[in-house]
Protein backbone atom coordinates (compact mmCIF):
# COMPACT_ATOMS: atom_id res chain seq x y z
CA UNK A 1 0.00 0.00 0.00
CA UNK A 2 1.37 3.44 -0.91
CA UNK A 3 2.03 6.14 1.66
CA UNK A 4 -0.58 8.44 0.11
CA UNK A 5 -3.35 5.79 0.17
CA UNK A 6 -2.47 4.87 3.77
CA UNK A 7 -2.69 8.52 4.82
CA UNK A 8 -6.03 8.85 3.03
CA UNK A 9 -7.43 5.79 4.82
CA UNK A 10 -6.32 7.16 8.20
CA UNK A 11 -7.96 10.50 7.46
CA UNK A 12 -11.22 8.79 6.48
CA UNK A 13 -11.10 6.71 9.67
CA UNK A 14 -10.57 9.77 11.89
CA UNK A 15 -13.52 11.57 10.30
CA UNK A 16 -15.84 8.60 10.59
CA UNK A 17 -16.85 9.16 14.21
CA UNK A 18 -19.39 11.96 13.95
CA UNK A 19 -21.57 13.26 16.74
CA UNK A 20 -24.69 11.41 15.58
CA UNK A 21 -24.05 7.99 14.08
CA UNK A 22 -26.30 5.04 13.31
CA UNK A 23 -25.47 1.39 12.69
CA UNK A 24 -25.34 0.32 9.07
CA UNK A 25 -26.44 -3.18 8.08
CA UNK A 26 -26.48 -4.62 4.58
CA UNK A 27 -29.85 -6.27 5.19
CA UNK A 28 -28.61 -9.61 3.91
CA UNK A 29 -29.70 -11.35 7.10
CA UNK A 30 -33.15 -9.78 6.98
CA UNK A 31 -35.06 -10.88 3.87
CA UNK A 32 -37.82 -8.28 4.20
CA UNK A 33 -35.93 -5.12 3.34
CA UNK A 34 -39.01 -2.98 4.01
CA UNK A 35 -38.54 -3.57 7.74
CA UNK A 36 -35.49 -1.55 8.72
CA UNK A 37 -36.25 -0.63 12.36
CA UNK A 38 -35.45 -2.56 15.52
CA UNK A 39 -38.26 -3.74 17.82
CA UNK A 40 -37.54 -1.09 20.52
CA UNK A 41 -37.64 1.61 17.85
CA UNK A 42 -41.02 0.40 16.62
CA UNK A 43 -42.48 0.35 20.14
CA UNK A 44 -41.16 3.82 20.94
CA UNK A 45 -42.46 5.13 17.62
CA UNK A 46 -45.95 3.90 18.47
CA UNK A 47 -45.80 5.45 21.95
CA UNK A 48 -44.35 8.73 20.63
CA UNK A 49 -46.87 8.84 17.80
CA UNK A 50 -49.74 8.45 20.25
CA UNK A 51 -48.46 11.15 22.60
CA UNK A 52 -47.82 13.60 19.76
CA UNK A 53 -51.21 12.88 18.17
CA UNK A 54 -52.97 13.73 21.45
CA UNK A 55 -50.97 16.96 21.68
CA UNK A 56 -51.95 17.77 18.08
CA UNK A 57 -55.64 17.28 18.90
CA UNK A 58 -55.39 19.58 21.93
CA UNK A 59 -53.61 22.30 19.96
CA UNK A 60 -56.09 22.07 17.10
CA UNK A 61 -59.00 22.37 19.54
CA UNK A 62 -57.38 25.47 21.04
CA UNK A 63 -57.23 27.03 17.56
CA UNK A 64 -53.48 26.63 17.15
CA UNK A 65 -54.35 24.73 14.02
CA UNK A 66 -51.13 25.18 12.07
CA UNK A 67 -48.96 23.77 14.86
CA UNK A 68 -51.55 21.09 15.56
CA UNK A 69 -51.61 20.08 11.90
CA UNK A 70 -47.82 19.76 11.84
CA UNK A 71 -47.80 17.63 14.97
CA UNK A 72 -50.61 15.50 13.58
CA UNK A 73 -48.50 14.72 10.51
CA UNK A 74 -45.52 13.84 12.73
CA UNK A 75 -47.65 11.68 15.01
CA UNK A 76 -49.14 9.88 12.05
CA UNK A 77 -45.73 9.20 10.54
CA UNK A 78 -44.37 7.83 13.83
CA UNK A 79 -47.43 5.59 14.17
CA UNK A 80 -46.94 4.33 10.62
CA UNK A 81 -43.29 3.58 11.38
CA UNK A 82 -44.24 1.65 14.50
CA UNK A 83 -46.82 -0.44 12.68
CA UNK A 84 -44.83 -1.16 9.51
CA UNK A 85 -41.31 -1.19 10.96
CA UNK A 86 -40.17 1.02 8.10
CA UNK A 87 -38.34 4.34 8.37
CA UNK A 88 -38.21 6.42 5.18
CA UNK A 89 -35.13 8.18 6.55
CA UNK A 90 -33.36 4.85 7.01
CA UNK A 91 -34.37 3.90 3.46
CA UNK A 92 -32.88 7.12 2.12
CA UNK A 93 -29.49 6.69 3.83
CA UNK A 94 -29.30 2.90 3.45
CA UNK A 95 -29.59 2.02 7.16
CA UNK A 96 -31.10 -1.20 8.50
CA UNK A 97 -31.43 -1.65 12.26
CA UNK A 98 -33.78 -4.62 12.08
CA UNK A 99 -30.81 -6.90 12.75
CA UNK A 100 -28.10 -5.49 14.95
CA UNK A 101 -24.71 -6.92 15.72
CA UNK A 102 -23.11 -6.60 19.14
CA UNK A 103 -19.54 -6.40 20.33
CA UNK A 104 -18.09 -8.09 23.39
CA UNK A 105 -15.00 -5.90 23.43
CA UNK A 106 -16.45 -2.39 23.61
CA UNK A 107 -19.72 -1.07 24.99
CA UNK A 108 -20.42 1.34 22.11
CA UNK A 109 -18.61 0.13 18.96
CA UNK A 110 -16.94 2.51 16.53
CA UNK A 111 -19.39 4.33 14.22
CA UNK A 112 -22.34 3.74 16.55
CA UNK A 113 -24.08 5.79 19.18
CA UNK A 114 -24.22 9.43 20.22
CA UNK A 115 -21.41 11.50 21.69
CA UNK A 116 -21.66 14.30 24.25
CA UNK A 117 -18.77 16.54 25.31
CA UNK A 118 -19.13 19.21 28.00
CA UNK A 119 -16.69 21.07 30.25
CA UNK A 120 -16.77 23.38 33.27
CA UNK A 121 -14.25 25.35 35.34
CA UNK A 122 -14.46 24.82 39.12
CA UNK A 123 -12.51 26.59 41.88
CA UNK A 124 -11.24 23.42 43.51
CA UNK A 125 -8.12 21.31 43.05
CA UNK A 126 -7.95 18.39 40.60
CA UNK A 127 -7.27 16.05 43.54
CA UNK A 128 -10.45 17.04 45.39
CA UNK A 129 -12.67 16.73 42.32
CA UNK A 130 -11.08 13.46 41.20
CA UNK A 131 -11.70 11.89 44.61
CA UNK A 132 -15.32 13.01 44.53
CA UNK A 133 -15.96 11.43 41.11
CA UNK A 134 -13.96 8.30 41.91
CA UNK A 135 -16.47 7.51 44.65
CA UNK A 136 -19.16 6.69 42.11
CA UNK A 137 -21.92 6.62 44.74
CA UNK A 138 -21.64 10.44 44.70
CA UNK A 139 -22.72 10.73 41.07
CA UNK A 140 -26.54 10.62 41.60
CA UNK A 141 -26.06 13.75 43.73
CA UNK A 142 -24.88 15.71 40.70
CA UNK A 143 -26.37 13.87 37.70
CA UNK A 144 -30.13 14.46 37.52
CA UNK A 145 -30.82 11.42 35.32
CA UNK A 146 -29.21 8.98 37.77
CA UNK A 147 -31.30 7.33 40.49
CA UNK A 148 -28.56 5.26 42.11
CA UNK A 149 -25.07 3.83 41.69
CA UNK A 150 -24.13 0.79 43.78
CA UNK A 151 -20.50 -0.32 44.15
CA UNK A 152 -19.94 -4.00 43.29
CA UNK A 153 -16.16 -4.05 43.78
CA UNK A 154 -13.17 -1.74 43.32
CA UNK A 155 -13.80 -1.26 39.61
CA UNK A 156 -17.37 -2.34 38.91
CA UNK A 157 -20.70 -0.78 39.84
CA UNK A 158 -24.44 -1.06 39.08
CA UNK A 159 -26.25 2.01 37.70
CA UNK A 160 -29.96 2.88 37.58
CA UNK A 161 -31.07 5.86 35.48
CA UNK A 162 -34.26 7.62 34.45
CA UNK A 163 -35.40 7.24 30.84
CA UNK A 164 -38.02 9.09 28.75
CA UNK A 165 -41.73 8.62 29.54
CA UNK A 166 -41.03 7.62 33.16
CA UNK A 167 -39.08 4.46 32.30
CA UNK A 168 -35.87 3.25 33.96
CA UNK A 169 -32.75 1.63 32.55
CA UNK A 170 -30.04 -0.30 34.41
CA UNK A 171 -26.53 -1.43 33.57
CA UNK A 172 -23.27 -2.59 35.11
CA UNK A 173 -20.14 -0.55 34.40
CA UNK A 174 -16.43 -0.97 34.96
CA UNK A 175 -13.57 1.51 35.20
CA UNK A 176 -11.15 0.77 32.37
CA UNK A 177 -8.82 3.78 32.42
CA UNK A 178 -7.66 5.54 35.55
CA UNK A 179 -4.91 8.07 36.23
CA UNK A 180 -5.13 9.34 39.83
CA UNK A 181 -6.11 13.02 40.04
CA UNK A 182 -6.26 13.27 36.23
CA UNK A 183 -8.68 10.89 34.51
CA UNK A 184 -11.40 8.26 35.02
CA UNK A 185 -12.72 6.22 32.08
CA UNK A 186 -15.51 3.66 32.16
CA UNK A 187 -17.75 1.51 29.97
CA UNK A 188 -20.90 -0.56 30.41
CA UNK A 189 -20.65 -4.34 30.48
CA UNK A 190 -22.21 -6.84 28.11
CA UNK A 191 -25.91 -7.37 28.73
CA UNK A 192 -26.62 -3.78 29.82
CA UNK A 193 -29.95 -2.20 28.91
CA UNK A 194 -28.11 0.81 27.48
CA UNK A 195 -24.62 0.60 26.03
CA UNK A 196 -22.45 3.52 27.11
CA UNK A 197 -18.90 4.63 27.76
CA UNK A 198 -17.32 7.81 29.02
CA UNK A 199 -14.51 9.64 30.71
CA UNK A 200 -13.93 12.62 32.95
CA UNK A 201 -10.63 14.51 33.10
CA UNK A 202 -9.36 17.02 35.65
CA UNK A 203 -6.84 19.65 34.50
CA UNK A 204 -5.46 22.32 36.80
CA UNK A 205 -5.24 25.90 35.49
CA UNK A 206 -2.78 28.71 36.37
CA UNK A 207 -5.51 30.59 38.27
CA UNK A 208 -6.08 27.67 40.71
CA UNK A 209 -9.17 26.31 39.01
CA UNK A 210 -9.79 22.87 37.54
CA UNK A 211 -11.15 22.25 34.07
CA UNK A 212 -13.52 19.27 34.34
CA UNK A 213 -14.16 17.73 30.92
CA UNK A 214 -16.85 15.06 30.53
CA UNK A 215 -17.19 12.88 27.44
CA UNK A 216 -20.11 10.45 27.12
CA UNK A 217 -20.93 8.05 24.33
CA UNK A 218 -24.14 6.05 24.44
CA UNK A 219 -26.46 4.00 22.29
CA UNK A 220 -30.12 4.66 23.24
CA UNK A 221 -32.31 1.56 23.73
CA UNK A 222 -34.31 2.57 20.65
CA UNK A 223 -31.45 4.06 18.64
CA UNK A 224 -31.96 7.20 16.58
CA UNK A 225 -35.73 7.09 17.02
CA UNK A 226 -35.36 6.93 20.80
CA UNK A 227 -33.03 9.92 20.82
CA UNK A 228 -35.44 11.93 18.67
CA UNK A 229 -38.42 11.12 20.90
CA UNK A 230 -36.43 12.02 24.02
CA UNK A 231 -35.73 15.46 22.57
CA UNK A 232 -39.40 15.96 21.69
CA UNK A 233 -40.32 15.09 25.27
CA UNK A 234 -37.84 17.64 26.61
CA UNK A 235 -35.24 15.13 27.81
CA UNK A 236 -32.25 16.05 25.69
CA UNK A 237 -29.07 14.42 27.11
CA UNK A 238 -26.74 17.23 25.99
CA UNK A 239 -28.78 19.80 27.90
CA UNK A 240 -29.01 17.55 30.96
CA UNK A 241 -25.24 17.07 31.17
CA UNK A 242 -24.55 20.77 30.64
CA UNK A 243 -26.99 21.79 33.37
CA UNK A 244 -25.74 19.08 35.74
CA UNK A 245 -22.15 20.30 35.45
CA UNK A 246 -23.25 23.90 35.96
CA UNK A 247 -25.15 22.98 39.13
CA UNK A 248 -22.24 20.81 40.30
CA UNK A 249 -19.92 23.81 40.12
CA UNK A 250 -22.40 26.02 41.97
CA UNK A 251 -22.93 23.49 44.76
CA UNK A 252 -19.20 22.78 45.17
CA UNK A 253 -18.12 26.42 45.20
CA UNK A 254 -20.93 27.44 47.56
CA UNK A 255 -20.01 24.67 50.00
CA UNK A 256 -23.38 22.93 49.65
CA UNK A 257 -21.45 19.78 48.75
CA UNK A 258 -18.50 19.06 51.03
CA UNK A 259 -15.67 17.36 49.17
CA UNK A 260 -14.05 16.24 52.41
CA UNK A 261 -17.09 14.16 53.48
CA UNK A 262 -17.75 12.84 49.97
CA UNK A 263 -14.46 11.19 49.09
CA UNK A 264 -14.49 7.96 51.07
CA UNK A 265 -12.65 5.17 49.22
CA UNK A 266 -14.59 2.62 47.17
Amino acid sequence: MSVSSSTQNEAQHSQAETEVIVRVDSGADHPDTKINMSEPERILSLVGGGVISVAAFVLTASRRRLVGFGLALLGGELTRMGITGNSRLYDAVGVNRAVLGTSRQVSVPHQQGYKIEEAVLIRRSPEELYNFWRNVTNLPRIMSHLESVTVLNGRRSHWVAKAPAGARVEWDAEIINEVPNERIGWRSLEGSQIDNAGSVTFKGTPDNQTLVEVTLKYDPPAGAIGAAIAKLLGEEPEHQVREDLKHFRERIESGEISLISSTSPI
